[in-house]
């Protein structure tokens, strides 16, 4: 048995993620919003980064779900806590999945983003 650090975070192996987390997890805007930013991304980003229309510690409660779910992959970098998309293991597990709700979710934000002007 390895020790882990206080700061080390848990995260659902590949083969222990499910579908119906994973929807879950996406179902949420705020998530969704997360999601699509970490999606255009180079490289992790920090918690901080996000301008989310929530308290932080809502906040901290989303992160978790896409967390616990395999969405994403949080790391402590020194002091910031750094998110990044599990695209590889999404992929791999659900063929298509995660670019069709990208799609699905871009194409929403233009439909309704239309209407509302």
């Amino acid at each position: 048995m390895t020790a882990t650090t206080p700061r080390a975070l848990d995260h659902p192996a590949r083969e222990e993620i499910r579908l119906e987390a994973v929807l879950h997890a996406l179902s949420d805007p705020v998530r969704l919003q997360i999601v699509r930013e970490l999606a255009d991304a180079e490289n992790a980003l920090s918690c901080s980064y996000f301008d989310l229309p929530v308290t932080k510690s809502t906040t901290t409660h989303h992160f978790r779900v896409l967390r616990e779910s395999g969405v994403i992959q949080q790391d402590y970098q020194g002091t910031a806590k750094m998110n990044g998309l599990r695209r590889a293991d999404l992929d791999a597990l659900f063929p298509g999945l995660l670019d069709r709700l990208l799609y699905a979710a871009t194409a929403q934000q233009t439909r309704l983003g239309a209407t509302t002007g």
